[in-house]
């Protein structure tokens, strides 16, 4: 009896072939400070949060099931109707749309302004890692919105040569599909694969690492779940190995593959594909990871680490089974940084390219701030000193405050722009206004930048 017994929950429980730290104490910690943090009912809800707790192997499945009842409050308001009950020509995944994917920026419905698609994928994503699964209807519409975006990304790639949104986000929608065990039509994904053999998948000042991991999370999807003809399917095998092998080579003397940031991004393709027991890479990059879990001090990047850490990848989640899942994990506030005695000067330098700025350096001057600061209180400081009237401003996003506007000059998804954050001479930083904190001397640089 014992041995049925035994031989039942394996059945049941998911297999995890990686080695993976996942019931080290510090992983643990870092799942409990992230349940800490989506328990915070000022905190918008945020799908990937909601991956990372589902991926984990312990649990508060309570706080679980309100922040995916806070997630579709979001999401079902927002997508809940048909693209017809919204006024939107419905864009079949199997046929060609007709219309200029540019006109959807113009479209007076500001519900389809813009596509979202990495963000409705997560929170198919999520939906998928729900047990039980939620009913099949209000799925469909949304499935059927993330159809619709990437067919608006797909056209604006052949229109402009590059997605509207992002090849990130695209790979996170055909992803998406895939775990939801939907065909993505084969130009689609080819979209995907001219673009990592050409190497245009990251953007300026950044590393193509995570988009690329992303890509071949998809590609490998696709193939396992049998949605595509065996001559793609050896196409896709054949990026996915290629991917994996430009991983291990761009893996530093550190262990990091990209940054400490992308890292997890690659080890979800070496669990995703079996490779972790022969790629040396893999270790060296999970004791990294390890060594540095300080970094991830935000809600958005544990959720970024965690899978990983727990040997999981998003492809997981095409399989999930939830039986006797562990509901032990307890939530933990986070700790407040320790105040910092003293002062230290920044030098705060905003750039922007010819010909839209012949002068090209805007500002350039020494702002004074408490240590310790971060990098969006020495952009307050800036703007609260004279005479040299500073300005700047900002958007909320999941993954914290997004530097929007800088002397004016905004950022736009449209235009390809970004305002890229750098330390001097040329290094970009791996984080964001609200996470970096300057050093006493340190030089940074605001550069709007094309990506």
């Amino acid at each position: 009896m014992w041995l049925l017994l035994v031989l039942l929950q394996a059945a049941v429980l998911p297999a995890r072939p990686c080695e993976a730290p996942g019931e080290a104490p510090a992983v643990r910690v870092l799942s409990a400070r992230l349940l800490g943090l989506a328990t915070d009912p000022a905190r918008d809800p945020d799908p990937s949060v909601y991956l990372a707790l589902r991926l984990a192997g312990d649990h508060d499945l309570r706080a679980e099931e309100r922040y995916l009842a806070r997630l579709q409050d979001t999401f079902q308001h927002r997508y809940g109707r048909s693209l017809q009950a919204a006024g939107q020509p419905h864009a079949a995944p199997h046929g060609h749309p007709q219309r200029d994917a540019v006109a959807a920026e113009h479209n007076a419905n500001a519900e389809a302004e813009w596509p979202e698609t990495g963000r409705l994928a997560l929170y198919l994503l999520g939906l998928r890692a729900t047990c039980p699964p939620p009913e099949p209807s209000p799925q469909r519409s949304l499935v059927t919105w993330l159809k619709y975006y990437l067919e608006e990304d797909w056209a604006g790639s052949r229109r402009h040569g590059h997605p509207l949104t992002s090849y990130y986000q695209y790979s996170l929608g055909v992803l998406a599909l895939c775990v939801h065990h939907k065909r993505v039509r084969e130009e689609v994904i080819r979209r995907l694969l001219v673009a990592q053999h050409h190497g245009t998948m990251g953007h300026a000042g950044g590393s193509a690492v995570d988009t690329e991991a992303v890509a071949a999370l998809a590609f490998a999807c696709l193939e396992r779940e049998r949605l595509v003809g065996a001559g793609l399917a050896e196409e896709l095998r054949a990026a996915t190995r290629g991917a994996r092998r430009r991983m291990a080579e761009v893996q530093g003397e550190d262990g990091f593959i990209g940054n400490v940031y992308s890292t997890p991004w690659a080890l979800q393709v070496f669990i995703a594909t079996n490779t972790c027991r022969t790629q040396p890479a893999y270790g060296r990059a999970m004791a990294a990871l390890l060594e540095h879990l300080d970094a991830f001090t935000t809600a958005a990047t544990m959720a970024q680490a965690l899978p990983a850490l727990h040997g999981r990848s998003y492809l997981d989640i095409a399989s999930m089974r939830c039986q006797e899942e562990l509901d032990t994990l307890t939530p933990m506030s986070p700790e407040p940084l320790p105040e910092v005695p003293g002062n230290v000067t920044v030098q705060l330098v905003v750039e922007c390219p010819e010909p839209r700025c012949p002068q090209r350096r805007l500002y350039n001057q020494p702002v004074p701030a408490p240590a310790g600061a971060s990098l969006l209180d020495v952009l307050r400081a800036a703007a609260a000193q004279g005479p040299h009237n500073f300005t700047f401003d900002t958007q909320e996003t999941p993954q914290g405050p997004f530097l929007l506007r800088v002397l004016g000059l905004e950022a736009r998804q449209r235009d390809r722009t970004y305002w890229q954050l750098l330390t001097a001479p040329n290094t970009s930083l791996d984080m964001g206004v609200a996470d970096y904190r300057p050093r006493d001397g340190e030089t940074i640089i605001l550069r709007l930048s094309e990506w």
